[in-house]
Parts: C-alpha cells; sequence; structure tokens
C-alpha cells in the first residue's frame, strides 16, 4: 500500500507554480548564457573573428525563427491562437512598414564588419550550426503543436542574457557600431509578451504528468539546440593562444 501512494503521488500532475518552477530550472541549468563561449563573451575575450563568426552564424538561425513559427502556427488548432501567435512571425520577417527582426540582425552583422551579402549567402555558417537549426524546425513541424510552443520558452530566459550583452558589447566591444544593436533593444519587449503566451498555454494545455514532461522535454531540447550552436562555433572560431 505504501508503496502504492507513492506511484501515485509522483503520477500527479504539478500545480501551474510547480510546472512554472520545473520549466524555469531547465534554463537555470541548461541555457546557453552558461556555454564557454557566451562567457567568454561577456567578460571580453572574444576577438574580432569570434564576433564575426558569432553573428553570422546566429544569422541562420534568426532566418530561422518565423519558419518554426510559421510550422508552429499551421498546427495550432485555433484562429484565436494563430491570431496571436502569428505576430512572432512579423516581428521576424517585417511588414511594410517595419523591417523586421532578420533585418535588425543584417545591420548587426555590418555593424562587427561582415558584408550583408556574405551574411545572405550564408559564406560563414558551419555545418553544425545548420544541423542543429534545422532539426528545430523539423521539430516544430512534425511534434504536437503544444511541445512545440512549449520548446519555445527560452524566451523566459532571454531578456536578461539580451540586457547583459548589450551593455556587454557596448563596454567591451567599442569597435561595434552600437546602431547595430537595434535587434536586442526590441527583444527586450518581445521575448517577455512571447513568453507569457507561451507559458500560458503551456499550463493550460499540458495538465496530465506526461504532458507535463514532454513540455519539460520540449524545452531541455531547445536548450540543446542553442548550446549545439555555439558548440560549432566555438569549434569554428577557436581562442587565439598567446
Amino acid at each position: 500500500m505504501l508503496g502504492q501512494s507513492k506511484v501515485a503521488s509522483r503520477e500527479k500532475p504539478l500545480t501551474k507554480g510547480e510546472l512554472t518552477e520545473r520549466l524555469k530550472d531547465v534554463g537555470r541549468s541548461f541555457y546557453h548564457d552558461k556555454h564557454p563561449f557566451h562567457i567568454a563573451m561577456h567578460q571580453g575575450k572574444l576577438t574580432r573573428e569570434q564576433i564575426q563568426g558569432w553573428v553570422a552564424n546566429r544569422y541562420y538561425y534568426q532566418k530561422s525563427v518565423p519558419i518554426k513559427d510559421a510550422a508552429i502556427l499551421s498546427n495550432l488548432p485555433s484562429r484565436e491562437l494563430r491570431r496571436e501567435w502569428i505576430q512572432r512571425i512579423l516581428d521576424h520577417d517585417g511588414t511594410h512598414e517595419e523591417k523586421g527582426g532578420i533585418e535588425a540582425w543584417l545591420r548587426l552583422g555590418e555593424a562587427v564588419g561582415l558584408t550583408r551579402e556574405e551574411i545572405l549567402r550564408e559564406d560563414h555558417v558551419v555545418p553544425g550550426v545548420r544541423f542543429s537549426v534545422d532539426a528545430y524546425v523539423h521539430f516544430a513541424r512534425t511534434k504536437p503543436w503544444i511541445e512545440a510552443v512549449a520548446s519555445s520558452l527560452t524566451e523566459l530566459f532571454s531578456p536578461d542574457l539580451i540586457s547583459k550583452r548589450m551593455k556587454v558589447l557596448e563596454r567591451l566591444y567599442p569597435w561595434i557600431d552600437s546602431r547595430g544593436f537595434e535587434y536586442f533593444q526590441n527583444r527586450l519587449t518581445q521575448a517577455p509578451r512571447d513568453s507569457d503566451c507561451a507559458l500560458r498555454l503551456v499550463l493550460t494545455y499540458c495538465q496530465s504528468p506526461e504532458e507535463q514532461q514532454r513540455a519539460v522535454d520540449a524545452l531541455k531540447f531547445k536548450c540543446d539546440v542553442l548550446w549545439a550552436q555555439l558548440d560549432a562555433i566555438e569549434k569554428a572560431y577557436p581562442a587565439k593562444i598567446e
């Protein structure tokens, strides 16, 4: 009887507060702000070439974000949800009035000394980055929509990282034209809005222990995608040995 009660207690669904903390624990343990490449960036130790390599490779991720969100959008079960989610695509692709996040990232590339043409041609994108980003798009396209939504919850952690990154880049890498920081500035308001939406959906639709665990696993997968990108960039652009 005692063993059965323990099993039952383990199978009890988490409360919304408990599930929120489980999701935040993923970020505390696995978010890519803890990657050695990011740590070196925030210590001012990256070379110009490393910064350029990061920006050029991260472009492949940035251009794939609206494709990922379009895949999620196509699987959402109601027009109300689609109306809300579509803003993410517009934020990155832009509109007739607003250029959007992809254009802002291209301007960041120019601010670090890359040409728009070489970024668009993906001259510097390494295989590990391409593979991990494509895997994320495939995940969003093929997994149940609520798991794909849960994977986007790295946005819970990104505002703090972005705020820190802006200050670090401006202070420790003064050769970067600060006009290229528009992308980061915009994400300070967009990311909290997006994470509030995604978290609300996960807390609403993930009711059973199995659904809740799949949401946590989906977020862990996304953290792995971001980490794998930095692994590939770090290998392609190693620190110079003095």
